[in-house]
């Protein structure tokens, strides 16, 4: 029972990344230990199934409860209280980094990584930062956009350090979809999960051979587009000598430790095992 309750969590937290902007459900799956036995059971549906999908219920049933919760959280405290609410998701990401380091240099790590590394970071805030001039803004709501939107938080689930919901600011559609899910808008529901569903499906073997081919390249790439993304939601244009400054502090703090509490909560749970 405890072991099902913490993978539940693990689901809250690893669903808060597809629908929170600048967080990664691939990576945070990456970090609570449980991203490859997923890529693995999707590339591979019919080996170990009814184990895998006793394992995996759980996480499954978490992420939906996390991206329904969250929904109704972003929709509240971004329009409140943005820019403390961002500095709390730049303070979970930042405690995510050591397990994320530790998980990339699993296999081994040389200095070519490290340059990976860079080149994944540089690339990748080079993108973000000419998003908006690339897709342009805002672009017309539709079965076939709301598909690609879900096509987007598919490959947020097979591509740990991509946040789904950054392109989705970038397209205009984020709140949108946030408050389509937090209204149960079918309209809008049904053609994400199929755009994220079909991506999934068609995606996941590919990154299932990457990571057997080529595991310490890929991780090291993912921290670069993880760094580089946590850069890019760092509020800039706040008075930063107010008293909302010191919320912004604490809030920051409080996302470190728990975004390093839990990612080692699974190895403070194994060593009891």
């Amino acid at each position: 029972m405890v072991d099902w309750i913490l993978r539940f969590v693990k689901g809250i937290f690893i669903g808060s990344g597809f629908i929170l902007p600048g967080v990664s459900g691939g990576a945070l799956a990456a970090v609570f230990g449980v991203y490859e036995r997923i890529i693995s059971f999707l590339a591979h549906i019919t080996r170990d199934f009814k184990e895998n999908v006793i394992y995996l219920f759980p996480l499954g049933l978490g992420g939906v409860t996390g991206v329904f919760l969250f929904s109704f959280a972003v929709s509240f405290f971004l329009g409140a209280y943005e820019t403390q609410i961002l500095w709390f998701f730049v303070g979970c990401i930042i405690g995510t980094v050591p397990a994320l380091w530790q998980q990339a240099g699993k296999k081994g790590r040389e200095s070519k990584h490290l340059v990976i590394l860079a080149t994944g970071f540089v690339l990748s805030l080079a993108f973000l930062l000419y998003g908006e001039q690339l897709f342009g803004g805002n672009i017309p709501q539709n079965s076939a956009t709301w598909t690609l939107a879900g096509s987007l938080i598919g490959l947020g689930v097979i591509i740990p350090g991509l946040s789904p919901s950054n392109f989705l600011v970038y397209l205009g559609m984020y709140k949108d979809m946030s408050d389509g899910i937090k209204d149960l808008n079918f309209m809008i529901i049904i053609p994400i999960v199929i755009g994220a569903i079909l991506t999934v499906l068609l995606f996941s073997k590919l990154a299932d051979y990457i990571i057997n081919k080529a595991y310490a390249g890929f991780f090291h790439i993912i921290m670069g587009v993880v760094f580089a993304s946590t850069l890019m939601i760092i509020p800039r244009d706040y008075n930063y000598m107010s008293l909302g400054t010191l919320a912004c502090l604490v809030l920051l703090v409080a996302g470190v430790g728990l975004g390093y509490w839990m990612c080692n909560l699974e190895k403070k749970y194994k060593s009891t095992k």
